[in-house]
């Protein structure tokens, strides 16, 4: 196998890239992270810096493409959502640098998906075995301190696991699809008392004259594009954070991958008071981008969370995956899953102490997904 590192998407075609995705899991399509880089969220003002992973096989007299892992250098951890940062301090305080490192993730993505686009033909495990090897011994070259693979999928964290890299264990909220034949007969599995909770929650949206509209990405209007960005910018000024998307990134999706994106807006008086972005994957809905101005009661549920339910129900998707954190989706029937990352780190005596500190932190993990599972509104013998 060759394997060779580039510094931008645009180095290989979008048929190439494409054609070893085998899903149509959208964050890894060539149109989601080329509008990443042509947008400036992926550059190095943000802090990652392309590194893209290409596998060759010989074949013949020919040297043919097998496979692909997206890879980054960052100089930062922003937006990578499994956070290193106490890490990074105890590099800091003993005179050694942290950064830069690398990363194989979706930048600003907390969505388990493949980490490695393969052809169908070639070995996972021989493929990683190489990429790995290759990259450990480039980051020796190139004074790179670590290599940190976020939400792959479980079979490539086991095979990670394998190659003695450290495993750490996160937990998520997603919602399952138990071949539910329409929202009220989801509702119908909640205990008396929760159900009555979401009928509220929904009651109360309907009550303020507020009307939910899902658009298919084809149908979005540059109006509506126009009146999203800002409660997109809103979400991340309310924290005095600067957004990390440009409106410029989501005009792209729009002209490259449109089948894949579900706009909800949020409509009041015939003006437009919020708005939630989802995609479509093969059997998942992804729950991405949300913001309003003003504050309305229960519309970041019904357009985040109940909108996008009655969506997978109505189209059978079996997922539903809003991304990290969020403890209040777990009262709507979202339940805590184990997302996995997989670090390699160089330096041997930080690489035995991060090991100490991930065993501990998975006991906790397991202890919060038991007690999260118990506060589900789940009748007592579901």
């Amino acid at each position: 196998m060759i394997i060779k590192l580039i510094n931008s998407i645009t180095d290989i075609g979008s048929i190439q890239w494409n054609e070893l995705l085998n899903s149509n899991y959208p964050f890894l399509r060539y149109e989601f992270l080329a509008a990443l880089e042509n947008s400036g969220a992926v550059s190095e003002t943000s802090g990652w810096l392309p590194r893209h992973c290409l596998v060759y096989e010989t074949q013949g007299d020919s040297d043919v493409l097998i496979a692909i892992m997206p890879l980054y250098e960052k100089h930062n951890s922003n937006g990578e959502y499994i956070f290193d940062h106490i890490w990074a301090d105890a590099y800091h305080r003993n005179g050694l640098a942290y950064f830069p490192k690398w990363v194989t993730a979706v930048p600003f993505t907390p969505c388990e998906g493949a980490r490695l686009l393969i052809n169908k033909t070639a070995d996972p495990i021989i493929v990683y075995q190489a990429i790995t090897s290759f990259l450990k011994s480039q980051a020796v070259e190139n004074n790179i301190s670590s290599w940190h693979c976020l939400f792959p999928t479980k079979p490539e964290i086991d095979i990670l696991r394998e190659a003695d890299l450290i495993i750490r264990e996160t937990v998520q909220f997603r919602w399952a699809n138990q071949n539910y034949k329409h929202f009220d007969d989801y509702l119908s599995h909640f205990s008396m008392k929760k159900r009555k909770n979401v009928r509220r929650e929904r009651r109360w949206v309907q009550e303020q004259g507020i009307e939910l509209v899902k658009i298919s990405g084809s149908d979005i209007t540059e109006q509506q594009w126009q009146a999203f960005y800002p409660f997109y910018q809103m979400t991340y000024l309310k924290r005095n954070m600067s957004p990390y998307l440009s409106l410029s990134f989501f005009h792209e999706l729009a002209a490259t991958m449109p089948e894949q994106l579900l706009l909800i807006m949020a409509v009041k008086n015939g003006v437009y008071i919020g708005a939630a972005l989802s995609f479509v994957g093969d059997d998942t809905l992804y729950g991405r981008y949300w913001g309003c101005f003003d504050e309305y009661n229960s519309l970041h549920f019904e357009a985040c969370y109940y909108q996008g339910l009655e969506y997978c129900i109505e189209h059978k998707l079996q997922r539903f995956d809003s991304g990290a954190q969020g403890e209040h989706k777990i009262s709507r029937g979202f339940q805590p899953v184990t997302t996995y990352s997989a670090h390699w780190i160089n330096d041997s005596q930080f690489s035995t102490a991060i090991d100490r500190y991930v065993k501990q932190e998975t006991q906790s993990m397991a202890e919060y997904k038991k007690s999260a599972a118990q506060l589900l509104p789940f009748k007592t013998e579901e």
